[in-house]
């Protein structure tokens, strides 16, 4: 699926990340995608961002569209062309706008899901809920933190910056192929959060998940990022 090139803001971007044991996530991952390892652990997560004046690039700023949107992720390497190529994997898109919903999949790259939203963000805290149609739900409340978790499996905020930066290139399901996106940010920066509180229907899913294989790690935010969405060759399934 090719469209054109699509241009907005990221006015926020909560990365909710986890570390879980590779063998669980490969059970969930099709081929030609296996878990990207860093220091033992797959790296999964949930991105909740909220976009702004989203629009094909070169229309003015008032024809776009504004939306939340929820992802989860899964860092993923594959084989392309005899290289290794690196992005994420992404099974499941929720969002707010029913305009996203109804072309996911079919006009854009990804199937979405319709979803109920709560916000409410001030003072540095974040609280973002949400439940879909089918009743997946997420739930996080956040904080401004000068830190990253000092239980991380990344060592530095540096470490987790570059791990997740590498992660532009993202893939999700459509029938019998995956759609592909690249993301192209004018600036890359990122702080850390501290979590207070994260629920999420798909990685509290024991028959997924059972106890011991995943666990919450780090949390970073972005805010303010102009970037572009460009589309990517599908991936066939063999």
């Amino acid at each position: 699926m090719r469209i054109p090139t699509i241009q907005g803001i990221i006015e926020r971007r909560l990365l909710i990340n986890f570390v879980a044991e590779p063998e669980y996530v490969q059970r969930i991952l099709p081929p030609p995608f296996r878990p990207k390892i860093y220091r033992g652990k797959a790296v999964v997560g949930i991105c909740l961002i909220r976009l702004k004046n989203i629009r094909p690039k070169g229309l003015p700023n008032f024809m776009g569209v504004n939306s939340e949107n929820g992802a989860h992720r899964i860092a993923v390497e594959w084989d392309e062309n005899g290289e290794i190529k690196e992005g994420v994997f992404i099974p499941r898109r929720d969002t707010s706008s029913k305009l996203n919903a109804l072309v996911g999949g079919r006009s854009f790259p990804g199937k979405h899901f319709f979803a109920k939203f709560n916000v409410n963000e001030q003072d540095g805290h974040y609280h973002v809920d949400f439940t879909s149609s089918d009743n997946t739900y997420i739930h996080i409340d956040a904080k401004h933190n000068e830190r990253l978790n000092e239980n991380s499996i990344f060592e530095t905020l540096k470490d987790a910056s570059e791990f997740f930066k590498a992660g532009s290139i993202s893939y999700s399901p459509n029938g019998r192929a995956f759609d592909g996106l690249e993301l192209d940010t004018y600036k890359w920066k990122v702080s850390p959060l501290e979590v207070e509180t994260v629920k999420s229907s798909f990685f509290d899913d024991r028959d997924v998940f059972p106890t011991g294989t995943v666990q919450f790690d780090n949390a970073l935010l972005m805010e303010n990022i102009e970037h572009q969405w460009k589309s990517m060759k599908q991936i066939k399934l063999p």
